[in-house]
């Protein structure tokens, strides 16, 4: 591996449970991170390239055309400043919100004479998404391939989506969060002013508030932030922090308050009173995910409803009470059945079993069998499953009181089919709903075939399957660090290597 490389990872969002409540301070929401992962590698420039010189940052996302940018550092005191070439043939508010802030946030907290020595050469970075993140439909198309995840597995690793970036579909795993997640928390770990391998929960905060600050200035709005949150932090329930905490500092001039925004960033300075409790699906539960060729402006379905919440408060705080204690009931069930599996684990695997050779509509035929040896476990499964059947009885209210597509009629007809599958236990619409994405939590690889077939003859609307499922290695990573090697406790080596050679 070369040398003086650092590789930073962030992995993709699903909100589960909490769509439009988790705007609300007062509400929380389900958000399970994905193993699509977002990368950034960090690397001293190669001399052999003329176009990139001393004190110059070149970006590279090799997934799309037209998608190099090129930034000039200038260091002054404590000043650091980025300046993007006028040259280049397009623009990332993204990447340059990214690099402009954490390397002023550098000048303040590490000796600038740190900084120029690793900009000595100028530095390389290359972002690229899991192909998870965009659809592969042209790919497949392309390939003379059927849509499924047989043909996705063919695909290779950071594929070409064959278009640029302003113009890629988007599969709604949250792709920009993971990106400005990934790329700061690499810009202060390759420079030296954060170190995860100390497990201090006061740098992994500061990491989190200033992505979301940068995040938040690149979509021009304090968002609810659960789903930086998740790239930080992994699979979690969620409460957001008080937008107040950011909204001062929201403008451009902040880059020339960096002390201020640094006080308002550093936990040990301010407070954030965002809530983090860590979830984990019980074992052998797994997320199916599918984007729908369809498509909803995610914004405008927000803003919809919000609308309608403010001109008709009362009946729209009382359905976002129900729904909340519906979705707070879910979760409590959820991680009720994960310390079943730890307490019971035989009785666990065999409802388990049980369960997925039936229709969850069916399962209470179970308990009859076992009247005498009450299963927990089944009465569990049951329970979730009744409960997010209210949840989305719940969303299709919203989307009739509102008159915002929350679970459109063709996502509620293909919802029900999944759940027709022995062994599918919850099917809905995530985040905030709309014609993007489905998803579904199932039992056993038979269920997940049944599912993908249901996808696939599915005529309605055309319903891609994505290949993730949910991470089993929390929030950030740090991939490659320096002259170390890929760590050992995870298969990261193919991935490392193929992100080198990019």
């Amino acid at each position: 591996m070369p040398s003086n490389t650092t590789i930073v990872s962030a992995p993709g969002k699903v909100l589960l449970a909490g769509g439009y409540l988790v705007l609300d301070p007062a509400f929380s929401g389900l958000v399970v991170a994905t193993d699509a992962r977002f990368y950034t590698l960090v690397r001293p420039a190669n001399h052999s390239n003329e176009t990139i010189s001393s004190s110059k940052i070149t970006v590279r996302s090799p997934q799309f055309e037209n998608a190099t940018w090129s930034y000039l550092v200038d260091i002054k005191d404590k000043d650091v400043q980025l300046t993007p070439s006028t040259q280049d043939e397009s623009k990332n508010t993204f990447v340059e919100l990214a690099l402009a802030y954490s390397l002023a946030m550098l000048g303040h907290l590490i000796p600038v004479e740190s900084i120029a020595k690793t900009l000595d050469t100028g530095l390389e970075i290359v972002i690229a998404g899991n192909n998870d993140f965009y659809s592969q439909r042209k790919e497949l198309e392309s390939r003379g391939l059927p849509l499924n995840t047989g043909s996705l597995r063919q695909i290779p690793l950071f594929a070409s989506t064959h278009t640029t970036l302003s113009k890629v579909h988007k599969t709604g795993l949250g792709s920009s969060a993971a990106l400005i997640t990934s790329l700061v928390s690499a810009i202060f770990i390759h420079f030296k002013a954060a170190d995860l391998t100390k497990q201090d929960q006061a740098i992994t905060a500061f990491l989190h508030n200033a992505a979301q600050f940068v995040h938040c200035l690149a979509q021009g709005k304090v968002g609810s932030g659960f789903d930086v949150s998740s790239a930080v932090w992994g699979s979690h329930t969620y409460k957001r922090f008080s937008p107040e905490l950011l909204q001062e500092i929201m403008h451009n001039e902040a880059r020339n308050q960096i002390p201020t925004l640094l006080k308002v960033l550093d936990p040990k300075q301010t407070a954030w009173d965002n809530k983090v409790a860590s979830f984990q699906l019980a074992p052998q539960l797994h997320l199916m995910l599918a984007d729908i060729d369809a498509g909803s402006h995610t914004p405008t379905l927000v803003s919809n409803v919000l609308k309608w919440r403010k001109n008709k408060p009362e009946e729209a705080n009382e359905l976002w009470r129900q729904l909340g204690k519906a979705n707070d009931t879910v979760v409590e069930l959820l991680k009720k059945l994960d310390q079943t599996s730890k307490s019971s684990l035989v009785e666990y695997d065999l409802a388990i079993r049980k369960a997925s050779a039936l229709p969850a509509a069916e399962w209470d035929s179970l308990l009859n069998q076992t009247i005498k040896d009450k299963d927990a476990t089944t009465e569990l499964l049951i329970n979730i499953y009744n409960e997010f059947q209210t949840v989305r009885r719940y969303l299709r209210e919203m989307s009739q009181l509102s008159e915002v597509p929350v679970e459109p009629e063709e996502q509620t007809r293909l919802l029900d089919a999944c759940l027709t599958i022995p062994g599918v236990l919850m099917a809905g619409v995530p985040g905030a709903g709309g014609f993007d994405a489905i998803f579904c939590i199932v039992l056993s690889d038979e269920s997940r075939k049944g599912v993908e077939d249901v996808w696939s003859n599915f005529k309605e609307m055309s319903v891609g399957p994505l290949l993730c499922t949910e991470s089993i290695e929390g929030g950030l990573v740090v991939e490659l660090y320096q002259d170390a090697e890929p760590s050992s406790d995870r298969n990261n080596f193919t991935v490392v290597k193929r992100l080198v050679d990019l």
